[in-house]
């Protein structure tokens, strides 16, 4: 378990999980990608009747572990790692995105998400 915690910069995982957490409450809101991307996966553009909670607390803990795991190739000076695991995190969104018939706009607005939240864990690594 040492190899997963040691040396982790924890306030920085906090920090990067919560502003990119917080982005994806923005980046999927109507007032950017939100109201396409919902046609592009099939659904209502003006939102759910209630919000959908599992999906929500499962991305919150996704989000957490991406930033850990940032945490861990920071902590073993190994960003390259966390980039190639970005690069495949972006592929298998993208496949799962055409094999389910997602829009173009929508696998671009869903892998190009990732990508940002990678970049801000990253950045915040090295700010903090």
């Amino acid at each position: 378990m040492t190899e997963i915690t040691a040396n982790v910069n924890w306030l920085a995982v906090v920090v990067g999980f919560a502003v990119a957490y917080g982005l994806g409450m923005v980046w999927f809101s109507p007032k950017l990608f939100g109201a396409k991307w919902a046609t592009g996966v099939g659904l209502d553009p003006k939102g759910p009747a209630k919000p959908p909670v599992a999906g929500i607390v499962i991305q919150a803990i996704g989000t957490f572990l991406l930033a850990w795991l940032v945490g861990v190739t920071a902590a073993n000076n190994a960003l390259a790692t966390i980039i190639l695991a970005g690069l495949t995190l972006i592929a298998l969104i993208a496949a799962g995105g055409f094999f389910t018939s997602k829009s173009a706009y929508a696998i671009t607005a869903e892998t190009a998400y990732v990508a940002a939240m990678v970049v801000i864990m990253i950045a915040v690594q090295g700010i903090l």
